[in-house]
């Protein structure tokens, strides 16, 4: 034993060999003057800096080791310099002074935040203190999001205590007023107040409300719900699935099972990295990315590294730059419903509405026809801010029943719209309905039961291309077919498609337009016939939300209730919709990629679910010999850190996959 507490010539302390709050390159910590290490922690007593560059606001007055023990500071320098290049990594220190004698007791890595994490590595790196792949490993996927994002002061946080938990649907974090309805949400932000939107869950009248809020809050739903899909796409903080919370909009009335009662209009505070829900306004903390030098350099290493290509989801020319700057290669998912969800959607939403109430194919196409203005600028715009990189456009996926009115006022509003009877427009919105839609008649369904549906997307894909192309620009558009279970699905469709290139191709004078079709997997059966698919399909995608949602038979919307509990009985290890389930979902996938390249050579691979984002389901993929993942814009930083990671722990060449 050595103590630190036997007079005023000793003393005991904490130190790191650099600052483990922002990275800086200084040796910092601290020591109290006759104590054990114990009473440093404690928080009893305001320990001293150790140098000047270890004072705070609180121990700015007090004195530092280097000014009363000179020698021994010196001497403990001289030590952590050393342990430091020893171990090639920041590292936290404990020592001791005893009458006078330094002893070193014990050292060990640092934890740090971050935004130190990712300055110490491309620090040590230029220092050569390590090597560009060590530099990549240091920092944890998950680590950027304090970079990209806002986030709830970590020192109020500690201080706080959360009134509930849901599922961490969007990180970052975010304060506002509780609203609990989308038009208020849109008419109190225009007022410049902060609202975080309270919903038991969302549909797509909500974009607006959501779009207006700094957060998201639902008591339902996973981590592929409405809610969770936007808010990810948007980069905006998101907690879902939230049990601990009972919502009464009516009332205007939250209740948490931690015994708290909020009204609309009280503060909370979210953390959606982690799910917590706090009371009250706590302060938040942010980094500008465009200006820290450390993290543009990390990402070039993490580019000269990586073999797996990130792509983006992304439905608007706004998105997509977005997904640019964040360093996305291309577009893994351009869903084409999205163009009829929240601003500037108003009259393509009517239009879509009138062709799915046409009661004759005449009328439908005539619907169609003015409808495709709309898609073709849509896609154009997108493709054109793209500028060369390729497009992915899933065709129409959803089931019509989802984007026609079921209230009673709003469906008299449409009648009206329209010129048609309420009872007339009441009986086709009855006919849409299905018992299990997620099931029904939706992705290539509607295609082949409607032709004239994709004939018409195609057209705007191909013409929107030309038009581009004759001013300049380099396109690749990549067809993609949803929701497919059989090979016959795709050659439906890809008779449309043949016959709709040569059609445009003769109106408008041109030999070639560049594309490609595929396929988006997300039917089991489809994986396991991936061999006959591939006979038409140029490219795989993997849905991987609806993949797991029916290989393990849960709804994705409806898990809130049973998922916590299986997590925490770990039954299950990880939320399925978050991670790939690599033994069960992956499988599928493993076996959709080997099939699909024994009958296609040069079979194009990637996945375009959320999990796409999430660091070891990259890594997943990366060791299946995928081409791409795609991903949020917002989560393309974290997709390319982990996919540099995997092939720092994977290289290609080692990896057996097919």
């Amino acid at each position: 034993m050595v103590f630190g507490n036997l007079g005023d010539d000793c003393a005991t302390g904490v130190a790191f060999t650099r600052n483990p709050g922002n990275g800086d390159n200084h040796f910092y910590g601290e020591y109290l003057v006759n104590a054990q290490g114990e009473d440093v922690v404690a928080g009893i007593r305001t320990p001293a800096p150790i140098n000047d560059f270890s004072k705070n606001s609180q121990s700015k007055h007090l004195k530092t080791l280097q000014l009363i023990m000179p020698h021994l500071y010196e001497e403990l320098d001289h030590y952590q310099k050393k342990l430091e290049i020893h171990y090639k990594d920041m590292q936290d220190i404990e020592f001791t002074i005893e009458k006078g004698t330094l002893y070193m007791l014990q050292c060990r890595v640092g934890k740090r935040n971050g935004i130190a994490a990712v300055k110490m590595a491309m620090d040590m790196y230029e220092e050569g203190l390590i090597s560009k792949e060590t530099a990549i490993m240091r920092v944890g996927p998950n680590q950027l999001v304090e970079l990209l994002l806002p986030r709830l002061d970590p020192k109020a946080e500690a201080k706080s205590q959360p009134i509930a938990k849901g599922l961490p649907a969007g990180p970052g974090g975010a304060k506002g007023r509780i609203v609990f309805d989308s038009e208020k949400a849109v008419s109190w932000a225009e007022k410049n107040e902060p609202v975080i939107l309270v919903r038991d869950e969302t549909s797509p009248e909500d974009v607006e409300g959501m779009h207006a809020s700094k957060a998201i809050l639902t008591s339902k739903g996973g981590m592929t719900s409405h809610a969770a899909l936007v808010a990810r796409g948007w980069g905006k903080c998101c907690i879902v699935g939230c049990n601990d919370i009972e919502i009464n909009s009516e009332q205007g009335i939250l209740r948490s099972k931690s015994g708290k009662t909020l009204h609309e209009g009280d503060w909370i505070s979210l953390n959606g990295t982690t799910g917590l829900v706090y009371e009250g306004s706590l302060p938040l903390v942010s980094v500008n990315v465009e200006e820290n030098q450390s993290y543009n350099s990390l990402m070039k290493l993490v580019d000269e590294v990586k073999v797996l290509e990130v792509r983006a989801n992304v439905e608007t020319p706004e998105d997509a730059l977005h997904a640019i700057q964040f360093g996305a290669t291309g577009i893994g998912l351009f869903r084409t419903e999205h163009m009829f969800y929240g601003e500037n959607s108003e009259e393509p939403l009517f239009l879509l509405r009138k062709m799915i109430i046409s009661d004759t194919v005449e009328e439908r196409r005539k619907a169609l026809n003015e409808l495709s203005v709309y898609v073709k600028k849509d896609i154009k715009e997108t493709m054109d801010v793209m500028d060369g990189y390729p497009v992915t456009i899933r065709l129409l996926d959803p089931p019509l029943h989802e984007f026609v009115p079921h209230d009673k006022n709003k469906i008299a509003e449409l009648s009206h719209e329209l010129g048609i009877k309420v009872s007339t427009l009441r009986k086709r919105v009855l006919a849409l309905h299905e018992n299990n839609p997620m099931l029904g008649h939706r992705g290539v369904r509607l295609g082949v039961s409607y032709p004239e549906i994709t004939e018409m997307q195609i057209r705007a894909i191909f013409e929107a291309a030309v038009e581009l192309t004759e001013k300049g620009k380099k396109v690749f558009p990549e067809i993609m077919i949803p929701v497919t279970c059989t090979v016959n699905e795709l050659k439906d469709q890809k008779e449309i498609v043949n016959r709709v290139y040569s059609e445009v191709c003769l109106q408008k004078g041109v030999q070639k337009i560049d594309y490609a079709f595929g396929t988006m997997i997300e039917i089991p059966r489809a994986a396991l016939k991936a061999d006959h698919m591939a006979t038409e399909a140029e490219f795989f995608s993997f849905g991987t939300n609806d993949l797991t949602q029916m290989s393990f038979g849960f709804s994705r919307d409806d898990i809130g209730g049973f998922l916590p509990t299986y997590l925490d009985k770990k039954i299950l290890k990880d939320d399925p919709f978050q991670t790939i389930d690599q033994q069960g979902v992956g499988e599928l996938i493993r076996i959709g990629i080997e099939r699909g390249r024994s009958v296609r050579k040069d079979l194009e691979v990637g996945i375009c679910g959320e999990h796409g984002g999430d660091p070891e389901s990259v890594k997943f993929c990366h060791k299946l010999g995928m081409n791409y993942v795609s991903c949020s814009p917002f989560r393309v930083p974290i997709a390319r850190l982990a996919a540099a990671q995997a092939s720092v722990e994977m290289p290609r060449h080692e990896v057996q996959y097919t």
